[in-house]
């Protein structure tokens, strides 16, 4: 089982730190393959007033050194091309925001570089439509490839991220058919924290419920899903971006124990 986890965003040094030592039982685990995340650049705030990071360069910095002291593997996302080669350099994931799921010269720049590439649903997609978003990947790295299939996906390392659709305003709704529809081309990773989000609930600020990710966790669980996506804070209350939907670690590594067991049961029935 895949677990991503870490920080909406860098805030600093020390706290990042804090998170990721947090985080370690995660990555000694030996029933998951664990990923830290955090961004560099939150790039589509709701207001021009929110906290985005501290840029690519100081960024990548401070994931080098997440890296050198824990050994963690890594996750962040990337918004512009030329993003995408200096990233790679650090990170093992580079992950393709759910609102540029579309952007080709965006999906193609990621899958020019070794890095798996991990593209998120949009609130806005048919999750049978991802399936282009992922061949645009697929033959970038394989000329030869035609169609998108879960085989050939998980071979040149293209996976997809679901975090619900848009459902009225100010709201996400998460549709479990969607982990099996898209299950059938790419390895399919739920993000449970953003699921709960309520884009624009706080008056220029995304607003959420975490209350609920764990919920939604088990749910797709027992769908059958490839990993689990978790932002996670030690104190989400005074995060600097998404704090009303992230986890505590302690709430994550229990959610953790669940997951994997209601995997083990489906896997073996």
């Amino acid at each position: 089982m895949i677990i991503i986890a870490g920080p909406c965003v860098i805030e600093n040094d020390e706290i990042l730190e804090e998170i990721a030592e947090s985080l370690q039982s995660l990555a000694k685990n030996p029933k998951i393959d664990f990923y830290f995340k955090a961004s560099f650049d939150k790039a589509n705030r709701t207001s021009l007033e929110s906290y985005r990071g501290p840029g690519l360069e100081k960024g990548l910095e401070s994931l080098a050194k997440i890296k050198a002291k824990f050994g963690y593997k890594l996750l962040t996302d990337i918004h512009e091309v030329y993003q995408a080669a200096p990233a790679a350099k650090v990170v093992d994931i580079l992950q393709i925001p759910a609102f540029l799921c579309r952007q080709t010269d965006l999906i193609v720049a990621a899958a020019q570089t070794n890095a798996v590439v991990n593209i998120k649903k949009g609130q806005f997609m048919n999750p049978a439509d991802m399936q282009y978003s992922v061949l645009k990947a697929l033959k970038t790295r394989n000329p030869k490839i035609e169609s998108a299939d879960f085989k050939s996906a998980q071979e040149h390392k293209v996976c997809l991220t679901e975090r619900g659709s848009s459902f009225g305003y100010g709201n996400l709704v998460v549709d479990m058919r969607s982990l099996a529809i898209m299950r059938e081309f790419a390895p399919v990773i739920f993000d449970a924290t953003h699921a709960v989000q309520m884009p624009g609930g706080l008056k220029g600020k995304s607003g959420g419920d975490s209350r609920y990710a764990p919920l939604l966790a088990r749910a797709a669980a027992a769908v059958g899903i490839d990993g689990l996506f978790a932002e996670t804070h030690i104190k989400p209350e005074v995060a600097l971006s998404d704090g009303p939907n992230m986890l505590t670690p302690q709430t994550l590594l229990e959610l953790c124990d669940t997951i994997l067991a209601i995997d083990n049961l489906i896997n073996k029935g």
